[in-house]
């Protein structure tokens, strides 16, 4: 059950039909139509955002820089509102659905970091201990690195998906099945990004490590993990640790393409059942949906995983630096989000395939969960990723403005359609 009851939403589907092959054009993609059902509910004390600032115009938004589908879910305290565009399968031109299973990527931090917090109730992990304490010899400097740096990326360790080797090997061979020994490799083949907590990096290797942590104290496996302390107890009927890729990928699951925008006409590749919980693991192979995400993030901000200590600490926050895309702190695992319609907490995620957003208010009562089946391959940049960023960024801003029921100002309509002077 909901903590917040809302009234449960029907949500009608759309089709499109197309003949050509996975290189499917992103004019043939906006052809689909997008879909926005909302529940009955009682009249919202709030202002209506502008039409410019509907979620069926981010929809559309969406698909106009080239992802094949989207879809969001946003409980703002009163309904639950569904929007859905495009399709799931390019090959077979599936309808994607509202409630389709997708990788969420980074998203996973929030669980791993979850798992983390449990066990320093149980008295088995320190937030303060070295990392050494618990993976003797196996980190450089290991003696100054902090289990606290590692879950808010102070710890200065380089990111292996910067590796230029492994970055390559993902997109080439995405079947390649990678170990923890291998990217920890590539990780400390680099020099520190800088001394341990003395700056903010954002680093898939503090995640890894995180994740060899709790599997080493528990003696489980993360999948045996994520579903035995979070899944289960949640009721989160579609969420899992892929290990190492996707099981349920028939109906009802979003494939993940990505888009290569160099030459003017966006090329897809389908990621989908690619080793995700090789490449990304602790750090991004938990497959869910826009449902599970939203009960997850509610049930976490109300503390319902762990005690109200562990959840002042997930909120304990370090600045992000000024260039990074996000505007806001970092906690444990937790993103806390200034946007123009208030600030909320959550995380983003990017597979090879997948670009998803989560978002929860203060007290868990809020929600808003989106996902596009796109995510921007080029490494060199380029008009097509420039604007496919700006305005998936936008829309994540604007997502949080209806849940939070503030109106959508202009600036952000004007950023998310890339007319912003």
């Amino acid at each position: 059950m909901n903590p917040t009851s809302p009234t449960a939403s029907t949500t009608r589907h759309h089709t499109i039909r197309r003949t050509a092959g996975v290189a499917m054009t992103a004019a043939a993609i906006l052809a689909g139509s997008v879909v926005a059902v909302a529940a009955p509910a009682a009249a919202s004390p709030h202002p209506a955002p502008p039409a410019g600032g509907s979620m069926r115009d981010v929809a559309q938004q969406m698909l106009a820089i080239g992802n094949p589908g989207y879809l969001a879910r946003i409980n703002d305290g009163r309904r639950v509102s569904k929007t859905v565009a495009g399709v799931a399968d390019m090959a077979t031109g599936r309808a994607l659905r509202a409630d389709d299973q997708f990788e969420i990527g980074s998203n996973t931090k929030t669980f791993t970091a979850t798992l983390i917090l449990q066990l320093v109730d149980e008295k088995a992990v320190a937030l303060d201990a070295p990392v050494s304490t618990y993976l003797p010899g196996v980190v450089p400097n290991g003696d100054n690195i902090t289990v606290r740096m590692l879950l808010n990326h102070t710890s200065g360790l380089f990111n292996y998906t910067g590796d230029p080797k492994v970055l390559a090997l993902m997109q080439n061979d995405p079947h390649h099945d990678w170990t923890e020994r291998e990217l920890l490799d590539a990780a400390f083949a680099h020099p520190p990004t800088f001394a341990p907590g003395k700056g903010w990096s954002y680093s898939n290797t503090n995640y890894t490590l995180l994740g060899m942590i709790a599997q080493k104290l528990t003696r489980s496996s993360l999948a045996d993990l994520v579903r035995r302390r979070i899944a289960r107890p949640l009721g989160l009927k579609h969420t899992y640790y892929a290990n190492p890729r996707a099981t349920d990928t028939g109906p009802g699951y979003a494939h993940g393409y990505a888009i290569i925008f160099a030459g003017g006409t966006p090329k897809y590749t389908d990621h989908t059942g690619a080793n995700i919980g090789g490449w990304a693991g602790a750090a991004g192979a938990v497959i869910s949906t826009a449902g599970d995400l939203s009960r997850f993030y509610s049930a976490l901000l109300k503390a319902e995983l762990f005690s109200r200590a562990q959840l002042r600490q997930m909120k304990t926050t370090v600045a992000l630096p000024p260039e990074f895309p996000i505007k806001g702190r970092y906690g444990l695992g937790l993103i806390k989000f200034d946007t123009p319609c208030g600030t909320a907490w959550g995380h983003g995620g990017d597979t090879q395939g997948h670009h998803s957003t989560t978002a929860v208010s203060d007290d868990g009562r809020r929600t808003a969960i989106s996902d596009s089946t796109g995510k921007a391959g080029d490494l060199a940049p380029n008009d097509g990723i420039t604007r496919w960023t700006n305005a998936e960024f936008a829309a994540q801003k604007v997502a949080v403005c209806h849940m939070l029921g503030t109106p959508v100002p202009g600036s952000l309509v004007r950023e998310l359609h890339g007319t912003t002077p």
